[in-house]
């Protein structure tokens, strides 16, 4: 998609640094960090939202997890605790129409979700 702006970074058009890069996947810090650790693990594949997904998505899904797994691992955050989260569409806090998940960590995390 042409004018997403994360299809734009995965794509290479947006410059980025890239903390990981596979064929499936990327991972950026976010540009607006809301904890010491702010990283976002983005799909070149466009998929709008997690609502979107199809069952052919589900390697994928578990690709993203299990790369937010080893960021976390890597910056140090596993130990003591991280949020994963993806916002999913108006009232789930999405502002970006391409799946991604949050790694955030760092410092404790006040945001419970029960």
């Amino acid at each position: 998609m042409d004018n997403c702006i994360f299809c734009q970074i995965t794509g290479g058009k947006i410059p980025s640094q890239f903390l990981y890069e596979d064929n499936d996947l990327v991972v950026i810090n976010d540009l607006h960090p809301v904890a010491p650790v702010h990283l976002l693990v983005i799909p070149k594949k466009h998929i709008a939202t997690l609502a979107d997904i199809a069952e052919h998505d589900e390697p994928l899904l578990g690709k993203i997890l299990f790369v937010a797994k080893q960021m976390a691992d890597k910056t140090g955050i596993s130990e003591k605790g991280f949020k994963a989260v993806f916002n999913v569409k108006q009232w789930g806090g999405q502002s970006i129409y391409h799946i991604h998940l949050h790694v955030v960590g760092g410092a404790p995390l006040h945001i419970h979700v029960a």
